[in-house]
């Protein structure tokens, strides 16, 4: 059941934040949508935006400007939360990059993180969610998202392209297992048999298939983002991507860093880029 927790008049839609009691964390979860205008009864494609690292499901909405461009495409916009909030494990709020808002969309295997950091369980609850109780087309949601939401929204597409019908992201950590932040994560999470990683980076899954999106994949990268060579690593996944013939559009911008300057310039071009696959 959705608990309505605030909504607001927006490009002649309306703005909603949302709180419910989610079987896949065992928590409550919160997470936000931008319903376009739209006649009644009918149902709308969605894109779905995963945030980064330390954000909410405010983040996308307050920051990226991209209700405008959605209103005008009739697109519905959501976005979850990053992590489980209240999950009381010992440590959580320890760290800015792993625990709590560093969820890294995936479901953790390791104690004591297994019984509630499952995102990836989550994301697939909220898509049946939305597309029940919301005007959503469920043949028609596309995912994207920025940093670590970038190598969600890449890893949980590539897992599943018969849920997700485009994909594109800003600035994604997009080979986990060679940096920091993912073999950080990815021990924490899942231990230490680094075969059980391959699963949910973006660059091995993409070496184990074939095209899964032969629209393409758009990803946008500032070059003056100061995790890009350490972190990122999006390189390694366009290699990934010319092995496997799938189409990749790796756009390459100088003087933009890691931010949601960043971002809210280049999001007009995400959400027209999704509309026509949706």
């Amino acid at each position: 059941m959705l608990e309505l927790v605030s909504e607001h008049a927006c490009h002649g839609g309306v703005q909603r934040f949302y709180k419910h009691d989610s079987q896949a964390i065992g928590l409550p979860m919160r997470f936000s949508v931008f319903l376009p205008p739209h006649a009644d009864g009918a149902r709308l494609p969605a894109l779905f935006y995963l945030a980064g690292l330390t954000c909410t499901e405010e983040t996308f909405m307050i920051k990226a400007g991209a209700q405008r461009v959605a209103a005008e495409l009739g697109l519905v916009l959501v976005a979850p939360d990053t992590s489980p909030r209240g999950a009381g494990v010992p440590g959580e709020s320890d760290a800015w990059d792993f625990g709590v808002g560093a969820g890294f969309y995936l479901d953790a295997t390791q104690e004591p993180w297994a019984k509630h950091y499952r995102m990836e369980s989550y994301i697939h609850e909220l898509r049946e969610l939305v597309t029940r109780e919301l005007p959503v087309d469920t043949a028609r949601v596309g995912i994207f998202g920025h940093s670590m939401g970038g190598h969600g929204a890449l890893t949980l597409a590539l897992r599943r392209p018969d849920l997700f019908k485009s994909v594109s992201a800003f600035a994604p950590i997009a080979a986990p297992i060679h940096c920091p932040w993912g073999r950080k994560a990815f021990t924490g999470y899942l231990g230490e048999d680094e075969f059980a990683w391959a699963d949910h980076d973006a660059t091995a899954l993409m070496s184990k298939r074939c095209a899964p999106f032969p629209h393409g994949i758009l990803i946008d990268q500032g070059l003056a983002d100061k995790f890009l060579n350490e972190q990122l690593k999006p390189e390694l996944f366009e290699t990934a991507c010319a092995a496997a013939g799938q189409p990749l559009t790796l756009r390459r911008h100088a003087g933009y860093d890691h931010g949601y300057y960043f971002i809210t310039t280049f999001i007009e071009d995400h959400l027209r880029w999704h509309a026509p696959q949706l």
